[in-house]
């Protein structure tokens, strides 16, 4: 197994590192500081007495000198300083005028620096940084030409050779600051990098890492699921450790009931997703509310985890026992059973609940009774349970079995629920129209708006009439929503500038009550002309005269007609040219695919063409993205409606 580390360890490895780079940086910077110093200091050192020499040799010059006097003032100067050499090589040009030595013509053919000097170079020799040797050329001036009549001047006229060691060469004040300056920054620079690359390999990266599980765990919403992050990192271990014991404590609570300790409502929810043929019994205990206000929730309570045991020592294995919520349980059986096995569990249960006796205190006991709906298969257990149980209460029976029957009950009860929901809405004045832009599609700009009808809920959601049109019609309710979204639309647009398409269907049509309603409301209005109303085309005309009549008169107003859905039930080009309407609303089925479908396009092209011969105007709903609306520019449509440019709302900006 790895080793793990801690971040104390991390920090002192990072320290000892850095500072044994910086230490060894700044070593070697020193050593090439130390020899670039010997160096430049050496060589203006050096120049410096080489000029003092020879202005010394000048001085003698000037009265008069000779071999004899050169080699006594070299004597003299090598007698200054034991650690310091000089000496002085005249050049062949000095020699052909006052004669030849020997050991300058030896120096002039065989020493490599003097030949170089001989050229005019400086030249600075340093051995092992603790001697310095010089070669200093003396060119020729004009001063010097009155002696060396052969000369001219930059000639040279002799090398002088100064040797001496670097013990007292010091570096400068500046150039140590600089030193320090350098090594300050080299230094910072150093721990820096050390430590971006450790701690983002040590804590960075691992806590990114340990973030990253975090997320992934928070996003797929599976309490079961654990951070694994193994970096070796003690306090990265030591913190996973701490968040998955807190995930384990969240989970418990998430999939367990607190009270009982049986596995909850969610725990099976999750188990009957898996779709498995499995048995469900659902176990109500009958009138708890009332023990509850007798006895007290605390004695509630003591009931409800006694009658959890005495579940947990009757069902076929404990494990797979759950409580829904207050007084209610369920038992999820996957043994290989029939239908008739599980009611005898059933009974069995129920008769064993009715002869225990449950404890209250010390003192007192009380007998429950409870009613259980069992559903067995792979699919909507629990739904179908629970309509059992439903039903079992309403019948009194101990138990019931899910049935396909039970369906029509609950589609029943389900129906009553929403034309009270509905007639609520009325009454309470809570269904409104809502309006969603159309555009045209040249300019894009609004021109008109459709009204859609919504009911608002009683938590203030708005509900499509997919919901509950059919019902409203089933119920008669269906006439009074058409006259509110007529009043309504009528009242939000008459200072507006804008057209509004109301939605009629044939059977508001040839409604003579709703007729008249429309055509009172056209007559007193002065936005008549502003007002299309839609014929839902899905529904048919069987009573086409009828309908003609009713264009004939709205048109007699200003009003226009529109035919919405064009493309599926009644739509065929001999309608549209007997019933003369003034728009076309293309089926959104053929246009929210039509920027892929060919078909779509096809259809769609044939219909916009037909429409512009006669006269008739063209509009595209269900426009959600750009490459619909690029497709419907393309077709030439005249007008377009979706989400892409604008979501239904009550408010018109």
């Amino acid at each position: 197994m790895k080793s793990k580390t801690s971040y104390a360890i991390i920090t002192a490895k990072i320290i000892l590192s850095t500072m044994f780079i910086a230490l060894f940086g700044g070593f070697l910077y020193g050593e090439y500081m130390k020899k670039d110093a010997i160096t430049n200091l050496a060589h203006v050192d050096a120049k410096k007495t080489s000029m003092l020499i020879f202005e010394a040799l000048y001085s003698a010059m000037q009265r008069g000198w000779n071999r004899e006097d050169i080699n006594e003032i070299i004597i003299r100067l090598n007698k200054i300083d034991k650690n310091m050499k000089v000496d002085v090589y005249r050049s062949e040009i000095v020699a052909n005028l006052f004669g030849e030595l020997e050991r300058d013509k030896q120096k002039r053919e065989n020493s490599i620096n003097i030949k170089d000097a001989m050229q005019g170079h400086e030249l600075l020799n340093i051995s092992d940084s603790n001697y310095i040797e010089y070669f200093y050329p003396v060119a020729a001036k004009n001063d010097c030409l009155k002696c060396h009549t052969n000369a001219k001047i930059g000639d040279v006229l002799g090398i002088i050779d100064v040797s001496y060691p670097v013990d007292d060469l010091k570096v400068s004040l500046s150039e140590l600051i600089n030193f320090f300056m350098i090594f300050l920054i080299v230094f910072s620079f150093v721990i820096f990098i050390a430590i971006f690359l450790e701690l983002n390999k040590y804590l960075i990266k691992p806590i990114k890492n340990f973030s990253s599980a975090i997320r992934n765990i928070t996003n797929s919403q599976d309490m079961t699921t654990r951070v694994l992050v193994n970096d070796n990192i003690e306090e990265i271990d030591s913190i996973k450790d701490i968040f998955n014991g807190m995930l384990d404590s969240i989970e418990n609570q998430f999939y367990n009931d607190s009270l009982t300790g049986l596995k909850n409502r969610r725990r099976l929810t999750e188990k009957l997703e898996e779709r498995i043929h499995s048995f469900l019994i659902i176990i109500n205990i009958d009138s708890f509310q009332e023990i509850n206000d007798l006895y007290g929730e605390e004695a509630g309570d003591a009931i409800l985890k006694e009658f959890a045991l005495f579940l947990q020592e009757n069902m076929l294995n404990e494990a797979t026992l759950y409580r829904l919520h207050s007084d209610e349980f369920a038992h999820l059986c996957r043994a290989p059973k029939d239908i008739d096995e599980f009611k005898v569990l059933a009974s069995l249960i129920s008769e064993k609940i009715s002869k225990k006796r449950f404890k209250i205190d010390e003192k007192s006991e009380v007998s429950l009774t409870a009613t259980m709906g069992i559903s067995y298969g792979s699919e909507l257990l629990l739904v179908n349970a629970d309509t059992a149980l439903k039903l079992a209460k309403k019948a009194k029976k101990d138990f019931l079995v899910y049935d396909d029957s039970m369906a029509m009950a609950k589609e029943y009860e389900k129906n009553l629920e929403w034309t009270k929901r509905l007639k609520n809405a009325i009454e309470e004045d809570k269904i409104i129209p809502v309006y969603q832009p159309i555009l045209d599609t040249k300019t894009k700009k609004i021109v008109k708006y459709e009204s859609l009808m919504r009911m608002i809920d009683a938590d203030g959601t708005l509900i499509a009439p997919i919901h509950f049109l059919e019902l409203a019609k089933k119920n008669k309710l269906y006439h009074q929503l058409t006259k509110i979204m007529i009043e309504k639309t009528f009242e939000k647009f008459k200072h507006l500038p804008y057209s509004v398409s109301i939605n009629l269907s044939v059977d508001d049509i040839v409604n003579k009550d709703i007729y008249k309603f429309i055509m009172d409301k056209l007559k007193n209005s002065l936005i008549s002309k502003n007002i299309v109303f839609e014929i839902i085309e899905s529904e048919g005309i069987e009573n086409f005269d009828q309908v003609l009549e009713f264009i004939n008169s709205v048109k007699s107003y200003g009003a226009k007609i529109s035919i919405d859905d064009f493309g599926t039930g009644y739509s065929n080009f001999e309608y549209l040219m007997k019933l003369k309407v003034d728009y076309i609303k293309i089926d959104g089925s053929m246009i929210k695919n039509i920027d892929t479908d060919k078909n779509s396009q096809m259809i769609t092209q044939t219909i916009v063409e037909f429409a512009k011969k006669m006269n008739i105007k063209t509009v595209a709903e269900f426009v959600h993205s750009k490459d619909v609306f690029d497709k419907i520019v393309e077709l030439e449509v005249d007008y377009t409606q979706g989400y892409y440019f604008g979501a239904p709302a009550q408010d018109i900006k």
